[in-house]
């Protein structure tokens, strides 16, 4: 079954830009190298996510149940902002989900935490099913979007003139809203990153109707998994996003050590992958290039491994 889902606009983005810069701080931009890096690895839940879902919560009545699949991120943003705004979510993650992330999301009280099969796509198929509370998903929903889209604004007092804004993308939620403050701007330019190992956005772009594709072994778990048929992001991917690029594992495991040896930064995969994509010279810069370093959020077993 396709849901409805209505696609935002720049309106939106000016809602939900009220709405998170009321509860949230604007996280830092790291000056120090050819590349600047947007530090959303200092959110209190750790990744951009929380921008979404407070964006997508403050207009829900508290005594309404949020109920939303995700891969971690999303899931710790979401069980952040109901101990923000007192509400309360159902979180259904795959039974495989990083243990750095299940641990977090089960210290929330507010939070009732369904691990299901083996893969993203399982998670979402099972919370769609749900019958109770409001669903809110990580990607294809037009707050959500316009959260994850107020980075921008950020930027804008952050950076001068002209940049390209490198950023993951998994459902495209976070390139979709990005996309949508740069259609504001002439000299902002989008570029968005896929794993080589789950690339079902530039895959469904690429063929102009839904697809699935088989998802392989990355270290880049927050990134992968199929999209939601009919998800409104492809559509503002496409209209808005400069090009997408595809990285490696091993482009990935070097930038997570670049950033850890040259910034002190921990990232996790997809929190790496537009470094990594610059580093590898994939990207077609234009001004001053800009990482959004997504997330933090990584086991400290696999970050050891990759380190060492």
């Amino acid at each position: 079954m396709i849901r409805t889902v209505r696609v935002p606009d720049v309106d939106d983005l000016g809602k939900a830009w009220k709405r998170v810069s009321a509860v949230l701080r604007p996280t830092p931009v790291d000056t120090t190298g050819n590349v600047w890096l947007k530090l959303e690895t200092t959110q209190p839940s750790g990744s951009f996510k929380v921008r979404g879902a407070i964006a997508a919560m403050r207009d829900l009545d508290p005594d309404v149940e949020v109920v939303t699949a995700s891969a971690g991120n999303h899931g710790l943003g979401v069980a952040t902002a109901t101990a923000l705004l007192g509400a309360r979510a159902t979180v259904v993650v795959p039974g495989n989900a990083s243990p750095a992330k299940v641990s977090k999301l089960q210290a929330f009280g507010s939070v009732e935490l369904i691990r299901v099969g083996t893969s993203y796509d399982e998670a979402e198929q099972h919370a769609l099913s749900l019958t109770h509370g409001v669903y809110v998903s990580p990607y294809n929903d037009p707050a959500v979007i316009a959260g994850q889209g107020t980075i921008g604004y950020e930027l804008d007092a952050q950076v001068d003139g002209p940049m390209t804004v490198v950023c993951a993308i998994g459902g495209g939620g976070l390139a979709s809203g990005l996309g949508l403050w740069a259609s504001q701007r002439s000299d902002v330019r989008i570029v968005g990153v896929e794993s080589a190992e789950s690339v079902a956005m530039s895959e469904t772009i690429k063929a102009g109707h839904d697809v699935e594709i088989t998802v392989g072994d990355t270290i880049a778990d927050g990134i992968t998994g199929n999209l939601e048929p009919g998800s409104v992001t492809v559509g503002l991917i496409r209209d808005h996003v400069h090009s997408l690029i595809r990285v490696t594992e091993a482009e990935l495991r070097h930038a997570i050590r670049y950033l850890a040896a040259n910034h002190g930064v921990v990232a996790e995969g997809a929190g790496a992958v537009p470094v990594a994509a610059l580093l590898a010279g994939k990207v077609d810069v234009a001004g001053q290039p800009v990482a959004v370093i997504s997330g933090r959020n990584i086991a400290l077993p696999i970050l050891a491994d990759v380190l060492a």
